[in-house]
């Protein structure tokens, strides 16, 4: 059955600018998207779609409905009005907005690299967003990265960046709105090498202190100090634990095996898969009973321990003056928690409680570094790669039998909370 044609087509606005209506398989560019001479023009084309009985005349120019427009919008002419977009140049703000939209699809389960993505646009629009995209070369690149620079982004960060923008042209070339030699010229810039530039060097990643981790463990609601001792007993990375979910886990043989079903290195095809032993699955067992849709660690119910938790050592008196628990709380506060834990919300309650322990400022990165020296240090680089996912080594044959031993037996002799 024919899909029914639609009595008032959707006005959209297009790469070059300008609002767009497509009506029976045409595009209609109007003008600049919203201006009082795009919306007029809007207007009137639908009014001839629907009084054709949604047709068009055979052969209609939109240019000949101008002078309505005109009586419409109240100026006796308009502006040349452009029929494709091949007639419109194509600016860095058009690239930017393809990269935009290219980066809500690319990035919908990952909202840090999103964000990353809007803030690299949302830079370069006032500084180059009227520049003729063909324009933008080495040179103007090199400008947005030394604002990179004397923002004071260190070096590889800085060079991160950059390569991030030669992506979005990437993208536009996908988009047919430049040509391939557009990537290949932007990449002629070298990166900033160490030492050739005041931007700063970023820290090596130093492993965690055991010691520090248990005296912190002690300040952390139930549910942290869970997730704190399945990362110490897999060197799994903080969003990897995020996302545990009773599903994902096979509980069917002797070891239990963790599958990711979104991981660092999930959208090159790659698998991973984690054992689950000693410390790690005793962790874990008093969050199975819950829906297998769930997520193993909730920040809810970490929320309602601390409130417990300071309820029960309140020092005020009953009595009138003392208030029932909850009854200052909000009825409906702005900030709910969250269905699962976030980078951000895991480290400030990690720090928090580092400092109530009195204890030097560490974070859960860390933790992945803390167990890959341990285990290199017990059985070797192999079984360290097998456990931690890398990218080479054995984990170049997508967890066969022998990776997932591998990572049984560092995993058997990881570190304890």
């Amino acid at each position: 059955m024919a899909r029914p044609k639609a009595k008032v087509p959707t006005r959209q606005y297009h790469i070059s600018g300008q609002s767009v209506v497509r009506i029976e398989g045409k595009d209609f560019y109007l003008g600049p998207h919203d201006s009082p001479e795009a919306i007029a023009r809007y207007a009137v084309l639908v009014a001839v779609y629907q009084q054709g009985g949604l047709s068009l005349p055979p052969g209609f120019d939109l240019r000949s409905v101008d002078e309505r427009v005109g009586v419409l919008v109240g100026v006796s002419s308009l502006s040349t009005l452009a029929q494709d977009q091949t007639k419109q140049p194509i600016l860095i703000r058009h690239i930017t907005e393809a990269s935009r939209k290219a980066a809500a699809v690319k990035f919908a389960k990952s909202p840090v690299e999103y964000k990353r993505q809007i803030r690299l646009c949302n830079k370069l629009d006032p500084m180059f967003g009227d520049v003729v995209a063909s324009d933008f070369g080495p040179l103007m690149l090199r400008e947005y990265r030394e604002g990179l620079v004397q923002g004071g982004l260190a070096r590889t960060y800085v060079n991160r960046l950059t390569n991030l923008v030669i992506g979005i042209f990437k993208n536009a070339v996908a988009s047919e709105l430049v040509d391939v030699s557009k990537v290949a010229q932007l990449k002629t810039l070298e990166p900033l090498r160490r030492g050739q530039t005041v931007a700063p060097e970023t820290e090596e990643v130093e492993p965690a202190n055991l010691n520090d981790v248990r005296q912190t463990a002690k300040h952390l609601s139930p549910v942290l100090k869970a997730m704190l001792r399945v990362q110490i007993a897999t060197g799994m990375r903080p969003k990897e634990i995020f996302a545990m979910r009773p599903m994902d886990i096979d509980r069917s043989g002797d070891v239990w095996i963790y599958n990711l079903s979104n991981h660092k290195t999930s959208w090159a095809g790659k698998r991973k898969a984690v054992p689950l032993v000693g410390d790690a699955r005793d962790a874990i067992i008093d969050y199975l009973a819950r829906d297998p849709e769930a997520y193993l660690f909730s920040p809810a119910e970490s929320v309602a321990w601390v409130r417990a938790k300071r309820t029960a050592e309140r020092v005020t008196p009953d009595g009138p003056g003392r208030n029932k628990p909850g009854t200052n709380c909000k009825a409906d506060p702005k900030r709910q928690p969250g269905t699962q834990y976030t980078a951000v919300s895991y480290c400030q309650a990690i720090q928090r409680a580092a400092k109530a322990a009195n204890v030097a400022k560490w974070h859960p990165y860390q933790l992945r570094h803390l167990t890959a020296t341990m285990i290199r240090a017990a059985l070797g680089i192999e079984e360290t790669q097998a456990l931690l996912g890398h990218s080479k080594a054995t984990m170049t044959a997508h967890y066969a039998r022998e990776s997932i031993e591998a990572a049984t037996r560092a995993a058997k002799v990881a570190p304890k909370l």
